[in-house]
């Protein structure tokens, strides 16, 4: 089957589970935690059971691995990377900035993602060597080159209280040499707007790879530049990332030098 294909289903994916929890935003719902602040709700529950059920009905041979305790290797070369609710904690206060990710890993290698942010009807996706798009419009990173003018976006690990390795260094070595810095509450959404040119740049720490397989592919697929604090290869499975539109890259990294690193 070709990418285009499994993409469209990665997408229909999204937007299902995507417009059910955009609906049930302002609804009651259940809130347990993983952590001191790491919480999850049974909509991340309801959210995971339908991007299952789409895809496992079309690809029962594949593989899943997703937040929410899911983790099936069956043997394929096929591996759905899933996040239900990337912004969990903003959907729990009813804030309306959260999305749907979902990534395809082909021999361990990202092909193809999608992510999409019901509330404002953006889907963005991307397959691995033909560009990235937002609502099927091509995307490209912005052009700023200067870390001065930039603005940048990151977030805070969930051990922020137990851990030093917690980003509150890198966040105020940042602060006074840019533009600005937003937290916004999505990694995935976090790189897109990289991808977009929303962004000029994105850094954090102790992520998962269902917080940033499909980002990171979008990314580099607008003309972006993904690495480690320290410039190196990275992966969805590297816990230190750093996304920019190239042109500041090497400046960031030289700030992150100066703070804490896994």
């Amino acid at each position: 089957m070709a990418w285009e294909e499994l993409l469209k289903e990665a997408e229909e994916a999204c937007r299902m589970a995507g417009d059910m929890l955009s609906k049930n935003i302002d609804s009651s719902r259940e809130i347990s935690y993983k952590g001191a602040v790491d919480l999850v709700t049974d909509f991340d529950k309801r959210s995971q059971d339908v991007i299952l059920s789409h895809l496992s009905s079309r690809f029962p041979d594949h593989d899943f691995l997703a937040e929410e305790d899911i983790s099936e290797r069956g043997g394929s070369e096929y591996r759905w990377i899933i996040d239900p609710i990337d912004g969990t904690t903003n959907y729990a206060h009813n804030l309306p900035i959260f999305c749907v990710s979902i990534a395809l890993e082909w021999k361990s290698e990202i092909v193809c993602g999608a992510v999409y942010d019901p509330m404002r009807k953006e889907m963005f996706s991307a397959i691995k060597g033909k560009g990235s798009v937002l609502n099927e419009q091509r995307i490209r990173i912005s052009m700023t080159d200067d870390l001065d003018k930039s603005l940048l976006a990151t977030g805070f690990p969930y051990d922020v209280r137990e851990s030093e390795v917690n980003n509150i260094d890198h966040f105020s070595n940042f602060a006074t040499r840019v533009q600005a810095i937003r937290r916004c509450g999505s990694a995935a959404l976090d790189l897109c707007y990289v991808a977009c040119g929303r962004f000029d740049g994105f850094w954090e720490l102790k992520l998962n790879p269902w917080d940033v397989a499909a980002g990171i592919l979008i990314v580099e697929g607008s003309g972006g530049r993904v690495t480690g604090f320290r410039g190196g290869r990275t992966t969805h499975f590297g816990k230190n990332l750093l996304a920019s539109n190239g042109l500041i890259h090497e400046q960031m990294i030289q700030v992150l030098k100066l703070g804490k690193q896994l």
